[in-house]
């Protein structure tokens, strides 16, 4: 009988309330699913995630930016230690708001992921769903990237979208795209732990991923 694969030491760093966490946990918590949270990781030791990580049974750090000045490559070494500590293999960025240097994300390469609200490459940034209406665009969604040192560039490993709605605000777009980030964070991080995201020309290709010729039109008019 075959043993099993290990499953894939995963930390996820957050600095809110962790709601893409939260969808990582849930994903992770199946038998059958190539990762595991091995750490859960704040720059604010208020953060709200860090709560129901602990609630979910997991072990929890803080490294405090604010301790640390101007001094990013001091906060990075601590945060590497953490990493370290834990043997963590791949870091899901979920909500972390704070700028990596080109150091760091070289330590990474290849191994952290990132969730961004929008359609990348459109949109980088802040308020996504108010810049996405303001443009009048019909489509909208999120992306699951690998992290480079410029923000929100790096290869794509899943997108998901939906139709953008006339009576659409920022706050119900915001709602929308959340579920969406829910769905593809954990198939990003999935393919990711079972090896079957390669790098080709800075492109993201997924082995064994069914090609698709679905579309969707909006607005979804007859004729």
């Amino acid at each position: 009988m075959t043993e099993p694969s290990p499953k894939r030491r995963v930390a996820v760093l957050i600095s809110g309330r962790g709601s893409n966490m939260a969808a990582l946990i849930t994903a992770a918590q199946a038998r059958e699913f190539p990762a595991e949270i091995a750490l859960v990781l704040s720059n604010r030791p208020d953060a709200k995630g860090l709560g129901l990580a602990r609630d979910a049974g997991l072990a929890t750090a803080v490294v405090d930016h604010t301790g640390f000045g101007k001094d990013r490559a001091a906060f990075e070494r601590s945060l590497q230690a953490e990493l370290d500590a834990r043997r963590i293999e791949i870091v899901c960025l979920a909500g972390f708001m704070r700028l990596l240097t080109p150091a760091f994300v070289a330590r990474w390469e290849g191994q952290m992921l990132n969730i961004h609200p929008a359609l990348l490459p459109a949109f980088k940034g802040l308020d996504t769903h108010a810049r996405a209406l303001a443009a009048g665009v019909k489509i909208h969604g999120a992306t699951v990237h690998f992290v480079v040192p410029e923000m929100d560039s790096g290869p794509v490993i899943a997108q998901g979208a939906l139709g953008v709605r006339d009576d659409d605000t920022a706050e119900t777009l915001a709602r929308r795209v959340l579920a969406i980030e829910h769905r593809i964070f954990p198939l990003a991080l999935r393919l990711v732990a079972e090896g079957r995201v390669r790098l080709a020309d800075g492109r993201c290709r997924i082995d064994g991923a069914r090609d698709s010729d679905a579309m969707l039109l909006v607005p979804a008019a007859d004729g």
